[in-house]
């Protein structure tokens, strides 16, 4: 895999201020290492503006189908507020990524499915084998949960922008039930249910 783009037209206009080449080729670097696997860049453009103490960085990076990313920041010195723009358009570009990659999934089935919850009492645990009967759950909070048929990927994006400490969705891979939680280490992990 090609990390590097080749014969990347970049203009680097400096503002304020006279280019020096040692600035010109950090800035044409750093863009340069944006990797190919996001939208392939047509061409990029790099404004750099020193306003009294103010460095202010601007990236614009002109991609494939009428795509454009964009980010400036702004701080002490050019070459950190550089590496801070490179960052925020490494981001922005992964987030495009995402978007066009679930345009070109296949149509997913909408199938909804809901699953109530509910909770024994603590009375119920003590002496279970004196109880003739089962239980009697009582509920605490009922919610009604959609169970929709998704990606793991798409699982694991729902969860983080969620304050749900699971999530359970229908695989559309291998069509079972999948329960997917964040593990104490930060890591995910996926339980597959059987129906």
């Amino acid at each position: 895999m090609q990390t590097e783009n080749v014969n990347l037209p970049i203009t680097v206009t400096v503002r304020h201020e006279t280019v020096t080449d040692s600035l010109r080729e950090y800035a044409q670097k750093k863009i340069e290492g944006l990797h190919l696997d996001y939208p392939k860049i047509i061409e990029a453009k790099a404004i750099l503006d020193v306003q009294k103490n103010r460095h202010i960085a601007e990236i614009l990076l002109f991609c494939t189908n009428n795509i454009t990313i964009e980010a400036h920041t702004e701080g002490g010195d050019m070459y950190a507020a550089i590496d801070e723009t490179i960052n925020k358009i490494a981001r922005r570009m992964r987030k495009q990524k995402t978007r066009l990659l679930k345009k070109r999934r296949p149509h997913r089935q909408e199938s909804i499915r809901y699953i109530d919850e509910s909770y024994f009492d603590e009375s119920a645990l003590d002496h279970p084998e004196e109880s003739e009967h089962d239980p009697e759950p009582f509920i605490v909070h009922r919610e009604r949960y959609p169970m929709r048929t998704m990606y793991k990927e798409d699982a694991v994006m729902e969860l983080e922008l969620s304050d749900r400490p699971f999530i359970l969705y229908k695989s559309a891979r291998r069509g079972c039930q999948t329960i997917l939680y964040r593990r104490k280490d930060g890591e995910y992990a996926a339980i597959d249910v059987d129906a």
